[in-house]
Protein backbone atom coordinates (compact mmCIF):
# COMPACT_ATOMS: atom_id res chain seq x y z
CA UNK A 1 0.00 0.00 0.00
CA UNK A 2 1.19 3.45 -1.05
CA UNK A 3 0.20 6.89 0.15
CA UNK A 4 -1.32 5.77 3.00
CA UNK A 5 -1.95 8.49 6.18
CA UNK A 6 0.71 9.06 8.24
CA UNK A 7 0.77 9.99 12.06
CA UNK A 8 1.92 12.60 13.64
CA UNK A 9 4.72 10.80 15.84
CA UNK A 10 5.51 6.90 15.12
CA UNK A 11 7.81 4.75 17.22
CA UNK A 12 10.88 3.46 15.64
CA UNK A 13 10.82 -0.31 13.89
CA UNK A 14 11.44 -2.86 16.26
CA UNK A 15 11.61 -6.20 16.38
CA UNK A 16 8.72 -8.46 17.89
CA UNK A 17 10.09 -11.41 17.19
CA UNK A 18 12.89 -12.97 14.91
CA UNK A 19 10.39 -12.77 11.99
CA UNK A 20 8.74 -9.34 12.06
CA UNK A 21 10.23 -5.99 12.34
CA UNK A 22 6.92 -3.80 13.00
CA UNK A 23 6.57 0.09 12.50
CA UNK A 24 3.67 0.67 14.80
CA UNK A 25 2.18 4.27 14.43
CA UNK A 26 -0.27 5.65 16.49
CA UNK A 27 -2.27 8.52 14.35
CA UNK A 28 -5.10 8.91 16.99
CA UNK A 29 -4.32 10.09 20.78
CA UNK A 30 -7.25 8.24 22.24
CA UNK A 31 -5.10 5.23 21.80
CA UNK A 32 -2.44 6.05 24.22
CA UNK A 33 -4.95 5.77 26.78
CA UNK A 34 -4.89 1.52 26.64
CA UNK A 35 -2.87 -0.12 29.31
CA UNK A 36 0.42 -1.57 27.86
CA UNK A 37 -0.57 -1.00 24.19
CA UNK A 38 2.97 -2.32 22.83
CA UNK A 39 3.00 -5.16 24.81
CA UNK A 40 -0.41 -6.06 23.89
CA UNK A 41 0.29 -5.48 20.10
CA UNK A 42 3.94 -7.58 20.33
CA UNK A 43 1.97 -10.27 22.08
CA UNK A 44 -0.78 -10.60 19.43
CA UNK A 45 1.35 -10.59 16.67
CA UNK A 46 3.92 -13.23 18.43
CA UNK A 47 0.70 -15.32 18.83
CA UNK A 48 -0.23 -14.85 15.09
CA UNK A 49 2.66 -16.37 14.45
CA UNK A 50 2.88 -18.93 16.04
CA UNK A 51 -0.52 -20.18 14.80
CA UNK A 52 0.10 -19.09 10.94
CA UNK A 53 0.69 -21.91 8.41
CA UNK A 54 2.69 -19.38 6.36
CA UNK A 55 6.06 -18.02 8.06
CA UNK A 56 7.55 -14.99 6.64
CA UNK A 57 10.85 -14.07 5.79
CA UNK A 58 13.26 -12.95 9.06
CA UNK A 59 12.92 -9.35 9.83
CA UNK A 60 10.07 -8.77 7.21
CA UNK A 61 8.59 -5.14 7.74
CA UNK A 62 5.19 -4.71 8.85
CA UNK A 63 3.43 -1.61 9.62
CA UNK A 64 0.43 -0.87 12.14
CA UNK A 65 -1.23 1.88 11.97
CA UNK A 66 -3.86 2.90 15.03
CA UNK A 67 -6.73 5.99 13.64
CA UNK A 68 -10.03 6.49 14.02
CA UNK A 69 -12.83 5.71 12.33
CA UNK A 70 -12.72 9.30 10.37
CA UNK A 71 -9.30 8.00 8.55
CA UNK A 72 -10.18 4.58 8.03
CA UNK A 73 -13.21 5.52 6.30
CA UNK A 74 -11.33 7.50 3.83
CA UNK A 75 -8.57 4.75 3.18
CA UNK A 76 -11.62 2.24 3.07
CA UNK A 77 -13.13 4.12 0.50
CA UNK A 78 -10.56 5.16 -1.65
CA UNK A 79 -8.63 1.55 -1.48
CA UNK A 80 -11.60 -0.75 -1.34
CA UNK A 81 -14.78 1.42 -2.98
CA UNK A 82 -16.39 1.36 0.45
CA UNK A 83 -17.42 5.00 2.14
CA UNK A 84 -17.73 3.76 5.51
CA UNK A 85 -15.97 3.46 8.65
CA UNK A 86 -14.98 -0.58 9.69
CA UNK A 87 -12.84 -2.09 12.27
CA UNK A 88 -9.37 -3.30 10.70
CA UNK A 89 -8.23 -2.95 6.88
CA UNK A 90 -5.18 -5.15 5.50
CA UNK A 91 -2.97 -4.34 3.03
CA UNK A 92 -0.85 -7.44 2.12
CA UNK A 93 2.70 -6.12 0.21
CA UNK A 94 2.74 -9.56 -2.14
CA UNK A 95 0.47 -11.90 -3.22
CA UNK A 96 -0.51 -14.76 -0.93
CA UNK A 97 2.06 -17.37 -3.38
CA UNK A 98 4.83 -14.61 -2.59
CA UNK A 99 4.61 -13.46 0.62
CA UNK A 100 6.74 -15.56 2.67
CA UNK A 101 9.68 -14.38 0.68
CA UNK A 102 8.50 -11.06 0.41
CA UNK A 103 10.88 -8.21 3.04
CA UNK A 104 8.12 -6.24 3.44
CA UNK A 105 4.80 -8.04 4.64
CA UNK A 106 2.01 -5.17 4.37
CA UNK A 107 0.02 -2.79 6.45
CA UNK A 108 -2.85 -3.08 9.07
CA UNK A 109 -5.41 -0.12 9.81
CA UNK A 110 -7.03 -0.27 12.61
CA UNK A 111 -9.65 2.14 14.04
CA UNK A 112 -10.12 3.04 17.87
CA UNK A 113 -13.99 4.32 17.78
CA UNK A 114 -15.28 1.31 16.23
CA UNK A 115 -13.19 -0.80 18.49
CA UNK A 116 -14.67 0.85 21.46
CA UNK A 117 -17.90 0.31 20.32
CA UNK A 118 -17.93 -3.30 19.34
CA UNK A 119 -15.95 -3.97 22.29
CA UNK A 120 -18.61 -2.29 24.68
CA UNK A 121 -21.22 -3.95 22.41
CA UNK A 122 -20.04 -7.39 22.50
CA UNK A 123 -19.03 -7.53 26.43
CA UNK A 124 -15.30 -7.71 26.07
CA UNK A 125 -12.37 -5.24 27.29
CA UNK A 126 -10.93 -2.74 24.08
CA UNK A 127 -7.62 -4.34 24.62
CA UNK A 128 -8.93 -7.82 23.60
CA UNK A 129 -10.73 -6.98 20.91
CA UNK A 130 -7.89 -5.07 19.63
CA UNK A 131 -5.39 -8.31 19.84
CA UNK A 132 -8.27 -9.78 18.04
CA UNK A 133 -8.07 -7.49 15.16
CA UNK A 134 -4.21 -7.47 15.10
CA UNK A 135 -4.48 -11.45 14.88
CA UNK A 136 -6.70 -11.36 12.00
CA UNK A 137 -4.91 -8.58 10.28
CA UNK A 138 -2.06 -10.51 10.17
CA UNK A 139 -3.16 -13.54 9.05
CA UNK A 140 -4.62 -12.08 6.20
CA UNK A 141 -1.33 -10.54 5.40
CA UNK A 142 -0.18 -14.18 5.12
CA UNK A 143 -2.75 -15.27 3.07
CA UNK A 144 -5.11 -16.23 4.98
CA UNK A 145 -9.03 -15.37 3.84
CA UNK A 146 -12.59 -15.74 4.80
CA UNK A 147 -14.16 -15.47 1.07
CA UNK A 148 -15.91 -19.14 1.28
CA UNK A 149 -17.26 -21.02 4.25
CA UNK A 150 -14.23 -23.53 4.59
CA UNK A 151 -11.99 -20.14 4.01
CA UNK A 152 -13.36 -18.87 7.29
CA UNK A 153 -14.16 -21.25 9.29
CA UNK A 154 -9.96 -22.56 9.31
CA UNK A 155 -9.43 -18.57 9.97
CA UNK A 156 -11.36 -17.99 12.88
CA UNK A 157 -9.75 -21.58 14.15
CA UNK A 158 -6.30 -20.03 14.10
CA UNK A 159 -7.54 -16.97 15.12
CA UNK A 160 -9.43 -18.44 18.23
CA UNK A 161 -5.91 -20.95 18.73
CA UNK A 162 -3.61 -17.71 18.80
CA UNK A 163 -5.78 -15.95 21.82
CA UNK A 164 -5.80 -18.82 23.66
CA UNK A 165 -1.61 -18.73 23.64
CA UNK A 166 -2.28 -15.29 25.24
CA UNK A 167 -4.91 -15.84 27.47
CA UNK A 168 -8.12 -13.97 25.32
CA UNK A 169 -10.94 -15.84 25.78
CA UNK A 170 -12.66 -17.16 22.14
CA UNK A 171 -14.47 -14.01 20.64
CA UNK A 172 -16.86 -16.52 18.40
CA UNK A 173 -17.95 -18.23 21.43
CA UNK A 174 -21.40 -16.98 22.09
CA UNK A 175 -21.94 -16.26 17.84
CA UNK A 176 -24.39 -16.98 15.82
CA UNK A 177 -23.13 -17.19 12.03
CA UNK A 178 -25.30 -14.76 10.43
CA UNK A 179 -24.58 -12.31 7.58
CA UNK A 180 -21.85 -9.57 7.58
CA UNK A 181 -23.98 -6.24 7.08
CA UNK A 182 -22.55 -4.04 8.84
CA UNK A 183 -20.79 -2.21 6.26
CA UNK A 184 -23.17 -2.59 3.30
CA UNK A 185 -26.92 -1.29 2.73
CA UNK A 186 -29.69 -3.58 1.26
CA UNK A 187 -28.89 -2.20 -1.88
CA UNK A 188 -25.28 -2.07 -2.24
CA UNK A 189 -22.80 -5.02 -3.27
CA UNK A 190 -19.57 -6.07 -2.24
CA UNK A 191 -16.69 -4.86 -4.93
CA UNK A 192 -15.83 -8.60 -4.71
CA UNK A 193 -16.99 -11.74 -3.75
CA UNK A 194 -19.60 -11.94 -1.17
CA UNK A 195 -18.99 -12.63 2.28
CA UNK A 196 -19.93 -15.92 4.14
CA UNK A 197 -22.28 -16.51 6.62
CA UNK A 198 -19.55 -17.59 9.03
CA UNK A 199 -18.06 -13.96 8.43
CA UNK A 200 -19.25 -11.83 11.67
CA UNK A 201 -17.85 -8.91 12.76
CA UNK A 202 -13.92 -8.66 10.96
CA UNK A 203 -14.29 -6.63 7.57
CA UNK A 204 -10.78 -6.97 6.35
Amino acid sequence: MTDRPRGRRSAPPSPTSPALSLELRIQFRRWRELPDLHERVTQALDAALSVAPVKPLAGAELSLLLTDDRRIRAVNRDWRGFDKATNVLSFPAAPPDRIAKSPVLGDIVIAHETVAREAADEGKTPGDHLSHLVIHGLLHLLGEDHETDAQAQRMEGLEIAALALIGVADPYADSEPVPDTRFLSDTEEPAGPSKPATERRLAS
